[in-house]
């Protein structure tokens, strides 16, 4: 396999240990700078110059994008997979999980624990989103920072709304997030790879700092995570895009709180803590999916004139419960199922023997007509019950 890592930073752990790990496996393996690209589009195909001259040729890729670079770096990457050249982690994956404020949007409509935030531009709203998640104290974070960096803890309503309105007058944008408490200024990482977790740790904090990174001094113990927290950072990572991620998580008193998916995590941390050759399974994993470039499904397969692709949900009140795929006359209307969604359980090309259930998700391609008419009216909106919190009673 030729390997291509992309980073900016060739003398970095991370960087030298991917390398040696693909050299030791016997492939060729090469670190180019991601902003010495040039993305050419005036030929009939897709191609890239490097340093000038055009790109030989790649099987796989392994972006390591910075912060600081993450338009142009996305950008390279997307050209990449436009090449048929396979990529773990998407543009599209590492742009979501690069945003934290799109990171949670796209995490909560999935289920997936997380601390209570919100987000507003106006002063006026600031004071009712901190209530909304809880009330002081809350972590304000901004949205794009960094290795703790960005993340402060504000201990009442009046400095947390100081904080923000500084913030916001230089134009930076932030999350309201709630202080789980019960952390204890503590967090577990877990280095997801496809679809299982390859090595875990849990970081604590040092002192009275509550941010619990290593680059702020934190301490690093291997952890073996229970299934829910496995879980949830494979399907974290999944809903993201992203084959190769860190998922961040607090240890909250009803289960794991995801508080951010990291598309370039750091490796000396949990390979130092854990022992484990984190690095030889991200190589082993490009090396048995390079056969398999990433494609965008929607786009591809909606060339069709009238075709596409949807999800349909199977109702409770739908005839379609407990009828099998081959009886619910999906394939008569000229629609097949590609893959069956039941609470975290995804069963690829299902069956028409396969019998559905109430709340069954159902990925389709078919006639985008045909499906239209099997999507009901969306239903209203019901107001939202705030739950107060509980103040202690004064004694008399």
């Amino acid at each position: 396999m030729k390997l291509a890592i992309l980073s900016r930073a060739p003398g970095s752990y991370s960087t030298k240990r991917l390398r040696a790990a693909a050299l030791d496996r016997g492939h060729n393996v090469k670190v180019l700078d991601t902003l010495r690209f040039g993305i050419d589009l005036s030929s009939d195909l897709p191609d890239l110059q490097y340093r000038g001259r055009q790109l030989s040729d790649y099987d796989a890729i392994l972006p390591r994008i910075g912060n600081s670079i993450t338009y142009f770096g996305t950008a390279v990457v997307r050209q990449f997979e436009q090449m048929d050249v396979y990529t773990p982690n998407t543009a599209n994956g590492i742009g979501n999980s690069r945003d934290k404020l799109r990171c949670f949007q796209i995490l909560s409509r999935h289920n997936i624990g997380m601390p209570a935030t919100t987000f507003v531009r106006d002063r006026a709203d600031v004071i009712p989103a901190i209530e909304r998640v809880g009330g002081a104290p809350v972590v304000i974070k901004l949205l794009e920072g960094t290795q703790g960096i960005g993340v402060i803890l504000a201990p009442s309503l009046k400095v947390a709304e100081a904080i923000i309105e500084t913030l916001q007058s230089t134009r930076q944008n932030v999350l309201i997030q709630r202080f789980v408490k019960e952390s204890k200024g503590r967090d577990i990482r877990a280095l997801v790879v496809g679809d299982r977790v390859v090595a875990a740790m849990r970081r604590t904090a040092k002192g009275d700092e509550f941010r619990s990174n290593v680059h702020r001094g934190g301490s690093v113990e291997a952890v073996r995570l229970d299934e829910a927290y496995e879980r949830t950072a494979v399907r974290a990572a999944q809903i993201m895009g992203l084959k190769v991620a860190g998922v961040d998580m607090l240890e909250g008193n009803h289960g794991p709180l995801v508080m951010e998916v990291n598309s370039s995590p750091g490796l000396e941390g949990i390979e130092t803590a854990t022992k484990l050759d984190v690095a030889g399974a991200i190589v082993d994993y490009i090396d048995n999916q390079v056969a398999f470039p990433q494609i965008d499904v929607r786009e591809r397969l909606s060339v069709s004139t009238g075709y596409g692709v949807a999800e349909l949900v199977v109702h409770s009140d739908a005839k379609l419960v407990g009828t099998t795929i081959g009886e619910s006359g999906l394939l008569e209307r000229d629609i097949l199922v590609l893959t069956l969604h039941r609470g975290i359980k995804v069963m690829p090309n299902p069956k028409v023997s396969q019998v559905l259930e109430a709340e069954d998700r159902m990925l389709c391609f078919g006639k985008l007509e045909e499906m239209r008419s099997m999507i009901p009216a969306r239903p209203k909106r019901r107001p939202r019950v705030r739950k107060l919190p509980k103040h202690p009673v004064p004694e008399s």
